[in-house]
């Protein structure tokens, strides 16, 4: 058995940036890959990225040595980016910490070889001590490759999907270290090279590699069909190596490693081995296998020109607690490799050690010939892994990847829009699928973010996470013949009247006044004269509807020409004749019968809830409430701009049966780009939106999309989103699990132009809160209307269940 001590015989004599010389002579330029996530690309997005490393890998120089290394770790969730601090928030923290996962990083190095022949010997000891001038100084030839790498890597960085990051210093040192120490942590340790596999602390390792071309079947290509998502009517794509990655849930590493030779010397190379085939090749039927695939080589050669020959080699590196673990391991391994049509080849002993070694970056020139197969560039490239984890933004709304159930960050919101430019928001799912579940999800989250909320609800969806937080929330329910308290003309005194306070009302007054046509800009300004009068002259304190009402109809001979307006621009006996159903005795006189304004009860709420659902289907009543709400929101949430705020129109399809309710709720869309602010819409299906100019400006203005699944299918969802062909086959992919201890649904969500499925798992504890009907709702809120403390009444609930 032969030991190997790191600090004696260390491979790195100096990093400068992310440039390191090492021990042996070879410069290494080191840099951390950024992948798109697992699930988010689709077929023509697997050739792209195939492509861009193409193109930015064939001018490199020749005898350039890549290095792409994708290591693989269990790892535990440590909640530390969840926020801790409420009762739900507690909960969450709590599920989900040291939930297990794989962890996955990916690293490039570009390596200019101290041996520029690449033609290592058998086995290379590449810990041999430190040579007297072998340090390679920054001279020219080191410039020159150093230019060409940042050629490579500008490329890849321009390129849509994946971007390169130098590392830092010690970020190549705890690399190593990591590396060399066998990912034992909390000790250093020697490397323990038996027979059987390597030992290093802990943990056992063993390689298996593709060496040779006789390894691969007749198909490579840059993605494959996912058979886990493909059904009938689509197919689902991932990367051709896929696999062999996060799926395959070990610790493991994949090295490929890519000599760049001289296109014409192995062309020449070849068709001598050619030649020397075709003598023997009636010698045994292997002698013919590599002949047809040496004359394919050399025909895709001569065939394309931007084709660029190289040599390569692809292992895996995998570990162990156990030693016995490794067959397991190894056979997941050759399964994998076996729906690929690779056969891998398997070292032992010295030929294991040195796999081991020279799959550490700075040691990556030393195969030799035996090591490597001969290839063409592109077909190399095929092997790459381009997808990774599921990424958090740094804040946004937790949500659940769709690989380990882990909690991911989305931002929602986006701040600084670097990715949307309007952070309105709508859910589309049927009946039963969890809407307002997926809804309080999201709004609960805003809430404890200090966004404040005003939810306009026709089903009573929201009371039970609102009154979690009973100092914060209002709920303002409608009840047959009375109002909700709002009176839109209240001012305290005459200071009140800005020109934006104006604008408001006479917005308010066209809209109860809307003949269904247009408005011109002389009649704004008729009724703006109108109001600023009432306002200076009237001689009753109590503004309102009523007030306003009766100052006009006792002015009514003299008003235009004080005011000098045309008739045209303001008809007085329409104005008393529409708004005579609204004051006085009138149908709907009760909605503006009050006597003192009640906004100023909402003012100080973080959370609004307007309950309409007793309004059912009179259009005439829940448009004048939508109109009213709207005017609290003005006066109230909107006075200051630097408050986050959020509108939410639950059971929009009932409120959309009116067509005036669509321009109502368009207003809400045009004047909310003026606030720090987001619209949310939730429809059962997206065919329960006119098709028509005013739903299309709605649907524009909706940048972040959320659908569960839908039986029914998605066309009309992709024609009207405009989704891709990729989003639609992620929408048809969607898979939920309602049964056993981790229950989960799955969603699409489209944040601009970036989508993806995630899930939502929760909590028994955020469970309970979002249940919005059934038994179990009607046991929780029996209790609440005991303890009036939901907190508790959530908390024996589960207690009872479990």
């Amino acid at each position: 058995m032969k030991k190997i001590n790191l600090s004696a015989y260390h491979p790195i004599l100096d990093i400068q940036d992310h440039i390191v010389f090492a021990n042996n002579g070879n410069v290494v330029l080191c840099y951390q890959v950024e992948n798109p996530e697992i699930y988010s690309l689709s077929e023509s997005d697997f050739e792209d990225i195939h492509g861009a490393w193409f193109q930015a890998f064939k001018s490199l120089p020749v005898a350039t040595v890549i290095h792409k290394q994708d290591i693989y770790q269990k790892d535990h969730y440590v909640a530390d980016e969840l926020p801790n601090d409420t009762f739900l928030q507690k909960a969450t923290h709590d599920y989900f910490k040291g939930r297990e996962y794989i962890e996955h990083t990916s690293y490039l190095f570009f390596i200019l070889p101290y041996n520029k022949a690449l033609n290592a010997a058998k086995f290379t000891n590449p810990f041999r001590p430190v040579e007297k001038g072998i340090h390679q100084q920054m001279d020219d030839h080191v410039h020159e490759f150093i230019a060409s790498v940042n050629d490579a890597v500008s490329f890849v960085n321009n390129s849509r999907r994946v971007s390169l990051r130098p590392l830092k210093a010690d970020e190549i040192s705890s690399i190593t270290d990591a590396y060399f120490n066998g990912f034992n942590e909390g000790f250093d340790t020697d490397i323990q090279l038996g027979k059987t596999n390597i030992e290093i602390g802990e943990n056992h390792f063993d390689v298996l590699a593709i060496n040779s071309e006789l390894c691969f079947g007749d198909v490579v290509q840059s993605s494959k069909t996912n058979d886990k998502f493909t059904s009938d009517d689509f197919v689902f794509h991932q990367g051709f190596m896929d696999g062999l990655g996060l799926n395959l849930n070990e610790n493991h590493i994949v090295n490929q490693i890519i000599y760049l030779d001289d296109k014409h010397k192995w062309r020449k190379l070849l068709d001598k081995k050619i030649e020397e085939l075709k003598k023997s090749s009636n010698f045994g039927t292997q002698n013919k296998v590599i002949l047809k695939k040496i004359e394919d080589i050399v025909a895709q050669i001569n065939q394309d020109d931007s084709s660029r020959i190289i040599r390569g080699h692809l292992n895996i590196v995998f570990w162990a607690r156990e030693a016995r673990e490794l067959a397991n391991i190894a056979s997941k391994i050759k399964t994998e490799f076996k729906e690929l049509d690779i056969v891998p080849y398997y070292p032992k002993g010295e030929e294991r050690k040195h796999y081991f070694l020279n799959s550490y970056c700075c040691f990556s020139s030393n195969f030799s010939n035996e090591d490597l197969f001969v290839t063409d560039l592109k077909h190399a490239l095929c092997l790459y892994s381009n997808n990774t984890n599921y990424k958090s933004d740094a804040t946004g709304v937790i949500f659940n990847d769709r690989q380990h159930n882990i909690p991911v960050l989305k931002d929602v919101w986006d701040e600084k829009k670097k990715r949307i430019k309007a952070r309105n928001f709508a859910i589309f799912a049927p009946t039963g699928e969890g809407k307002s579940f997926l809804a309080n999800n999201i709004l609960r989250q805003y809430f404890e973010q200090n966004v404040r909320l005003v939810i306009i609800d026709l089903g009573g969806s929201y009371s039970k996470f609102a009154k979690l937080y009973p100092d914060e929330h209002i709920i303002l329910r409608y009840e047959q013949g009375k109002n909700l308290g709002i009176n839109p003309f209240f001012i305290s005194n005459i200071n009140d009247l800005t020109p934006e306070r104006l604008e408001d009302l006479t917005i308010f007054l066209l809209e109860l006044l809307a003949s269904g046509k247009a408005t011109t800009k002389a009649e704004e300004v008729a009724v703006k004269k109108v109001l600023r009068y009432y306002y200076q002259k009237g001689v009753n304190d109590t503004h309102s509807l009523e007030n306003l009402y009766q100052f006009v109809d006792a002015k009514k001979n003299t008003l235009l020409e004080e005011l000098r307006i045309q008739e045209q621009h303001f008809n007085i006996y329409d104005f008393l004749h529409i708004l005579s159903e609204y004051v006085e005795d009138g149908l709907y006189s009760f909605l503006f019968h009050v006597s003192e304004d009640q906004t100023y009860k909402i003012e100080d709420k973080r959370l609004i809830v307007f309950e309409l659902d007793e309004v059912k289907d009179n259009k005439e009543i829940l448009s004048v409430m939508l109109k009213l709400i709207k005017s609290a929101i003005q006066r109230t949430i909107w006075r200051n701009k630097a408050e986050k705020g959020i509108i939410l129109f639950d059971e929009f399809a009932k409120q959309l049966k009116f067509e005036n309710v669509l321009e109502s709720v368009e207003f809400y869309y045009q004047a909310i780009r003026k606030q720090n602010g987001a619209i949310g819409i939730i429809l059962q299906s997206i065919n329960q939106l006119p098709n028509n100019s005013t739903s299309a400006s709605i649907l524009e203005n909706t940048q972040v999309i959320y659908s569960l699944r839908n039986e029914k299918g998605y066309a009309e969802l992709q024609n009207r989103l405009n989704l891709s062909s990729h989003d639609l086959n992620q929408l048809k992919s969607i898979r939920n699990n309602l049964t056993g201890t981790r229950k989960y649904t799955e969603m699409f969500i489209k944040i601009g132009k970036e989508s993806n499925i995630f899930r939502l798992e929760v909590p028994p504890e955020v469970f309970a809160a979002y249940l919005t009907d059934g038994k179990e709702s009607e046991t929780i809120m029996a209790i609440y209307e005991k303890t009036n403390h939901m907190e508790k009444a959530i908390q024996e609930f589960i207690h009872q269940q479990s």
